[in-house]
């Protein structure tokens, strides 16, 4: 018989999922308190939130979403970090933290509507951030009218070096 309180979870756990770009799930098993309110803040500090809940809470609540099985990561301690707009930076953040802290696992996670393993977490993070993407484009973009420029401001600079030469030349006769 489920109880009010955890009703109010599994909903809780659903309106999340709703709004989240992305869902990373990772081992925490391990990490100290103090490790934990340092990611914590990195994470809160790129647009992610850390959330840990009950797996078996949460497999109610991707069960009634309709979302694909993701029973393999929500096996032992699993922190949830839930992700409201571009992933690669809190994804960034989390395997950074990984590397410095060993006992922290990748399980995997639910990016764009589909499953992706711990490599596909890594993967996601060694993607150029979206302002960086932005300005690639923004930059080949320009690229045509920048050599147009160019090209327009050269004839007039000849012109005026060729008039620089001449004076320079009558100057010096």
């Amino acid at each position: 018989m489920p109880t009010e309180n955890k009703e109010s979870l599994v909903a809780e756990i659903k309106e999340r999922f709703n709004a989240s770009e992305a869902v990373i799930m990772a081992d925490y098993r391990g990490l100290t308190v103090k490790q934990m309110q340092i990611l914590r803040s990195r994470i809160r500090e790129v647009g992610g939130e850390i959330k840990i809940y009950k797996n078996s809470l949460t497999e109610i609540a991707v069960r009634e979403l309709a979302l694909p099985n993701m029973d393999a990561f929500l096996e032992g301690p699993t922190a949830f970090v839930f992700i409201a707009e571009d992933a690669v930076a809190p994804a960034k953040a989390l395997t950074a933290f990984a590397k410095e802290n060993p006992a922290l696992g990748l399980k995997g996670g639910f990016v764009q509507n589909q499953i992706v393993d711990s490599n596909g977490v890594k993967a996601i993070a060694m993607l150029p951030s979206r302002e960086q993407l932005i300005a690639k484009l923004l930059g080949t973009m320009l690229n045509p009218l920048t050599g147009f420029a160019r090209v327009l401001n050269g004839t007039t600079e000849a012109f005026a070096r060729t008039v620089q030469a001449v004076a320079d030349q009558k100057a010096a006769a």
